[in-house]
């Protein structure tokens, strides 16, 4: 009696590879897309808190301009805000309006963890409540950013 030998053969193991090489190639894209949209959902989180913060601070003080330039009674600006993002995959930043009764604050992604080649690029908000994105391929809406 011949004893037949079990197992795959290299044809067999190469199909294999073949197979969960192109998985990871489909697959491993998509998987960075949703982090950084993920990361993106952070970036515009704490962009929305720091407008809250600027909105709270208008209505006990009158004015944006003492935050903006970094100075209320004794504490700067970096006391108010963070200037980057919990994860830091964005740059918090605010610029000071025309007036004492405007200002525009952004999140601009950084180059940690590639944030930097998100399709949103930087989020805007406007004392007004403006949304806005730049640098970017994706409009607003299509970045969620109403």
């Amino acid at each position: 009696m011949k004893n037949s030998v079990r197992g795959m053969t290299l044809i067999e193991l190469m199909i294999v590879v073949a197979i969960l090489g192109i998985i990871t190639a489909i697959g491993y894209p998509s998987y960075l897309d949703y982090v950084k949209k993920t990361r993106r959902a952070e970036g515009m989180g704490e962009l929305l808190e720091l407008a809250d913060r600027m909105e709270r601070h208008y209505s006990d003080i009158g004015t944006y301009d003492k935050v903006v330039s970094g100075v209320v009674s004794d504490m700067t600006a970096a006391d108010i805000y963070r200037t980057t993002t919990a994860g830091g995959y964005y740059t918090l930043s605010i610029a000071a309006g025309t007036t004492n009764v405007t200002f525009t604050a952004s999140a601009a992604p950084t180059s940690k963890g590639q944030q930097n080649t998100d399709k949103c690029g930087t989020f805007t908000i406007r004392a007004d409540g403006r949304k806005t994105v730049s640098g970017g391929s994706l409009s607003a809406t299509d970045c969620n950013w109403r």
